[in-house]
């Protein structure tokens, strides 16, 4: 079923619609005297610097519920060791909506190997500990101390990835749904205009918090379940018989696409609750929900906790998914389906709203460097479809691409150009969590609507899936024209198995959009660590490369590819990362842009790291056990091979790669990948020359993948930098 939402500005307007917009949201009480305001109607409090920008999400809500008629203030980055901060403002007339910020606040403090940071890019002067570890929980808490009968709501990526029991990496165990431990109202999740619009109406026309239960994108505590629905009990794994053949709701199927049934598959699963046996392709009634294994079963049992990580996935898509309940102790957790996505009309009207687009005032000159990385820069799309396994931004954004008008992104790029600061006409992306999926979405919107894939791409691209990227060709042909604009550069990555779709799009990126590198995402080489990222393999590619290289010589420039790539990845064998620095060596990359798998919350690739099980498929106590490096050491000679090449690792790879049978890649020959230590002789000669005619046959295998057409460059260490990789996506969203 196809499902619309009423229009995101067509509800009738709070009565303080009669206050103008604000210049800046207040953030004391002397600005809201300017605004002559006695009170905010809502609170939004932040664990970033306030920053007036469509890019961060304090700004969006704030605009959008002022767009409603209420008035808005922003508490940002308060002290959190007491209630003076959280005071400030007053009391909200409304509730309190609390956000970690652009970031979850752990992945912000914290490296992927749980080194503390000492810096902050979403704070003024960079300066790190400006927000506390699990913000959402301290800033909600503090909220109640302050005003205890003021309702609060939590929103943004931490909370959106936290709502259900969720493996928390930096404790190693699985905690529960935030909403509990912050002792909130509700939880929205996603990107969350419609909820929060909707909500604030509903409050604002009297209804009490505890009453609004059936809001989509919220999560919220029920001390008992409604009557008139039904439970489809998917609690267990490996039952001991069943009742029936039913359609199991989060079956995936590894297919090449949609169809028009509804995609549940019907393997043999007990739903105990069901009244009766449903035949053939009836469909579960409306009123139903899934009830996941509880908070107390999963904090136990990896294995069910991968298991209810894939049903999570695959109730994700807005026009199919049903409600998901949890237990946590004697309380049910609700988990109400995903927002409806906005239209591009409703986009265009969100991203036209009167941002400033600067920070607050009250920063001065200090430079707050995630502002100045994106200062220059375009959202013009939301979602992934590609579904990779270790990102997060499927889990909060949703698979359905949302997209803007021309119109509205030519009139940003005119904002810019006339409000900002330092403009000198270079725009420095016109993209999103990818720079090419805009516009693209399923050709058949009931097809949509039924399908439950985890990814359009994966394992090919579905035949139902758009790929024409004509709107995206000519909308960088319209930000070229625009006056006052010399160069537009795309920054987001780029999705190269969706590019090869289109070469006319490829030639135009490539000949003016480009300058000089291109960003892609490789991630890895071998099919095995492959498919458990869910990322095509290395023949794709090779085929974008061709092409690049072509466009560029015919562009008369000069152009490389930047890959990325994962280290320690669940599912990664050491032998696979032999491999992935043997490619990266034939193919003349050393490489410094490299990551370290982070087990960020709520992730299917989160899932394998905790369960050691594989998500993408069934999950029994029986099925196929995975290899994932978690300890220290194994994790450094992950890290160290891809960066063979560099140095301080030599001695840890030449310690490393006779133990693993690789002790013919030390030495100087062609194909080694570090040099023998002087005077030392490599031990392991037996399992060198084992490993000789499977490397000989690996390469033979490659050698005809390899670009004929240009030399990749080197890229060199750099001397240390304060700019480290955050998270999956540090541009802010």
């Amino acid at each position: 079923m196809i499902r619309k939402s009423p229009d995101l500005f067509s509800f009738p307007k709070y009565w303080a619609e009669c206050y103008a917009p604000a210049p800046f949201l207040p953030t004391s009480r002397e600005e809201m005297d300017a605004l002559g305001w006695d009170s905010c109607d809502v609170i939004i409090v932040t664990g970033d610097a306030y920053i007036d920008h469509p890019s961060f999400g304090m700004a969006v809500i704030g605009r959008v519920l002022e767009a409603q008629g209420y008035r808005v203030g922003i508490i940002s980055q308060p002290d959190w060791t007491d209630t003076t901060d959280f005071m400030a403002l007053g009391e909200p007339n409304l509730y309190f909506g609390v956000t970690a910020g652009n970031m979850d606040s752990l992945i912000n403090r914290y490296t992927a190997d749980k080194r503390m940071r000492h810096d902050d890019a979403y704070t003024a002067g960079g300066m790190g500990g400006k927000r506390p570890d699990r913000a959402v929980i301290v800033y909600s808490q503090r909220c109640k101390e302050a005003f205890r009968e003021t309702p609060v709501v939590l929103g943004g990526i931490e909370a959106s990835l936290r709502r259900i029991a969720q493996y928390d990496y930096w404790s190693d165990k699985v905690r529960r749904s935030v909403l509990m431990d912050a002792t909130a109202d509700v939880l929205l999740y996603g990107n969350a205009e419609r909820a929060i619009v909707e909500l604030t109406h509903r409050l604002a026309g009297g209804e009490k918090i505890e009453q609004i239960q059936d809001l989509r994108g919220t999560t919220i505590l029920k001390s008992s379940l409604p009557a008139d629905y039904v439970e489809v009990d998917s609690s267990r794994i490996d039952w001991p018989g069943y009742i029936d053949q039913l359609p199991n709701p989060y079956e995936y199927h590894d297919v090449e696409s949609c169809d028009k049934k509804d995609s549940s598959a019907t393997d043999v699963q007990p739903l105990k609750i069901i009244p009766a046996p449903l035949k053939g392709k009836e469909k579960l009634p409306e009123s139903t929900y899934i009830r996941l294994p509880s908070f107390e079963k999963v904090s136990k049992d990896p294995a069910l906790y991968a298991h209810a990580s894939r049903v999570l996935h695959q109730e994700s898509n807005p026009h199919n998914a049903r409600v998901l309940v949890q237990k946590h102790g004697n309380r049910e957790l609700w988990v109400n389906p995903p927002p409806i996505p906005l239209s591009t009309e409703e986009m265009d009207k969100v991203f036209g709203l009167p941002y400033q687009r600067i920070p607050h005032p009250r920063y001065g000159q200090a430079k707050i460097p995630a502002f100045d990385m994106i200062k220059f820069s375009i959202n013009i799309m939301r979602g992934c479809f590609g579904g990779c396994t270790f990102c997060s931004i499927t889990e909060h954004e949703g698979r359905i691409i949302q997209s803007r008008s021309h119109e509205s992104v030519i009139n940003e790029i005119e904002e810019i150009r006339d409000k900002v600061p330092g403009f000198t006409g270079a725009i420095s992306d016109l993209g999103g969590p990818t720079s090419n999926m805009y516009h693209l979405n399923c050709n058949d919107p009931e097809i949509q609507a039924s399908c439950r894939k985890l990814s359009c791409v994966y394992p090919t691209i579905c035949k139902n899936l758009d790929t024409d990227h004509s709107p995206t060709t000519e909308l960088y042909r319209k930000a070229r024209k625009v006056k006052g604009v010399h160069t537009v550069s795309i920054s987001s990555g780029l999705r190269y198995d969706l590019a090869v779709e289109d070469p006319e799009y490829v030639r135009e990126l490539v000949t003016y959009h480009v300058g000089g590198y291109l960003k892609i995402a490789p991630e890895h080489s071998e099919e095995g660590t492959l498919t458990k990222m869910m990322k095509p393999g290395m023949g794709t590619y090779d085929s974008f490369k061709k092409m690049f290289d072509r466009f560029s010589r015919e562009a008369g420039k000069k152009q490389y590819l930047i890959p990325y790539f994962i280290a320690a990845h669940p599912g990664c064998e050491d032998g696979d990362m032999v491999k992935l620095a043997q490619w990266l060596k034939r193919n003349e990359f050393k490489v410094d842009q490299v990551q370290t798998f982070y087990p960020s919350p709520m992730s299917l690739a989160t899932a394998m790291y905790h369960s050691d099980k594989n998500p993408l498929k069934k999950v029994t106590y029986k099925s196929e056990k995975l290899y994932t490096p978690k300890n220290t050491e194994q994790r450094k000679i992950q890290k160290a091979l891809l960066r063979y090449h560099d140095a301080e690792n030599w001695p840890l790879l030449r310690e490393k790669l006779p133990q693993l049978g690789y002790a013919n890649l030390i030495g100087e020959g062609e194909n080694c990948l570090v040099p023998a230590e002087e005077g030392v002789q490599p031990k392991g000669k037996k399992g060198a020359r084992r490993q000789e005619s499977s490397g000989r046959g690996q390469q033979r295998k490659t050698a005809g993948a390899r670009s004929k057409t240009s030399t990749s460059p080197t890229f060199k260490k750099p001397g240390k930098s304060k700019a480290k990789k955050r998270q999956r996506s540090l541009k802010p969203r």
